[in-house]
């Protein structure tokens, strides 16, 4: 056991469902060892940033309220760069950490969030434990982060609003949702949503494939189709479709959707394609069960691992078993894409769908 009394939380990166009750979950956990639970407010900025912004936080903010069963984040998010040195943001934050006190930090983040709080406390000399969530799903180590599932069903249920429009008009309906270079989301919202098309980053693919994919439809008789592109796959040659950066020289993904519409429509007369960009509604949506449960389970599994004396490692679902890794490895592992060979991508080819040329 550890003479841990007070823990921080917070949420760090792209926002996503399950937040919430991951936030939930720290709190009732570490409440039944007596611990206090400050909120941390917007990432690291409410540690960085002067004056300090944060909340304590006990089980009554989430008994008697929506919020584990919202998504977002109660305690706000962090999903930008910055310009300031790492060296004056982690010298700020450890001051912040020592201002309120704190013995622990529980950081709910993506890999890349996950590595740099890591660093900031160590510097601080004070013990943290992450959670991994993103709707990408590619934080290494973990067979789900939060959040991945629920984007999922957001994105499988604009497949069956779409597949209605696509039948009324004949049209080959695209897709565009993210996951940045990690085509986890498209391949699995592609099979739940029964595209016919699927392209993710990982494998490359030709306009004659997708053509001679819609023109067998065509020639079954069937009038409409679904193409479903993830956000970071790029032009057949390899190149990116738009070299935007946003305010910290960080790429922008997105623009593939209509590439192709473009390119289909030019050589293609069996289908006009219409184009819809699905953007932040993926990390909207109600926390599926999945979402809820592993929310549950990952921030309990954290508050355990502190009680236990243990520091910079992320808690994970692999194989079905809740583990934990160090962040060292965590890190080292690199971002998780999509397997070539998995069984997401031999059912697509097996029941017909297009998913890029075989490697």
């Amino acid at each position: 056991m550890t003479d841990i009394k007070r823990i921080g939380v917070l949420t760090s990166g792209g926002d996503c469902a399950g937040l919430n009750a991951v936030v939930m979950s720290v709190v009732n956990a570490a409440t039944k060892f007596g611990w206090e639970v400050y909120g941390i407010h917007d990432g690291t900025d409410g540690l960085t940033n002067r004056p300090l912004s944060y909340e304590i936080l006990t089980e009554s903010n989430f008994s008697n309220t929506p919020w584990p069963r919202l998504a977002g984040s109660y305690l706000g998010s962090l999903n930008t760069g910055v310009k300031e040195s790492q060296e004056v943001l982690a010298k700020r934050f450890g001051e912040g950490v020592r201002e309120l006190g704190l013995d622990a930090v529980v950081v709910v983040g993506g890999d890349g969030s996950m590595n740099i709080v890591s660093n900031y406390c160590k510097m601080a000399c004070v013990k943290m434990v992450g959670i991994p969530k993103t709707i990408d799903n590619d934080t290494p180590l973990t067979d789900y982060s939060v959040g991945f599932n629920t984007a999922c069903q957001v994105c499988s249920n604009a497949l069956d609003d779409l597949m209605t429009t696509a039948r009324s008009h004949h049209r080959a309906l695209i897709l565009e949702v993210m996951g940045r270079d990690a085509g986890h989301l498209a391949m699995h919202s592609a099979l739940a949503g029964f595209a016919d098309v699927c392209l993710v980053p990982e494998i490359p693919y030709t306009i004659d494939g997708i053509i001679n994919k819609l023109e067998s439809i065509k020639q079954s008789g069937r009038t409409s189709a679904l193409i479903v592109v993830s956000e970071g796959v790029k032009t057949e040659k390899g190149e990116a479709v738009t070299t935007s950066v946003n305010m910290v020289g960080e790429k922008i993904n997105g623009g593939i959707g209509e590439y192709l519409s473009n390119l289909i429509n030019a050589n293609y007369k069996g289908f006009q394609t219409r184009v819809t960009k699905l953007g932040h509604v993926q990390r909207s949506g109600t926390p599926t069960a999945f979402d809820r449960g592993l929310a549950v389970v990952l921030g309990s599994e954290a508050v355990r691992l502190l009680s236990e004396g243990y520091t910079d490692r992320m808690v994970a679902l692999t194989h079905g078993e809740v583990t934990s890794y160090p962040l060292e490895e965590v890190v080292k592992a690199g971002t998780a894409g999509l397997d070539a060979n998995s069984s997401y991508i031999k059912a697509a080819r097996a029941i017909g769908m297009y998913v890029g040329e075989e490697i």
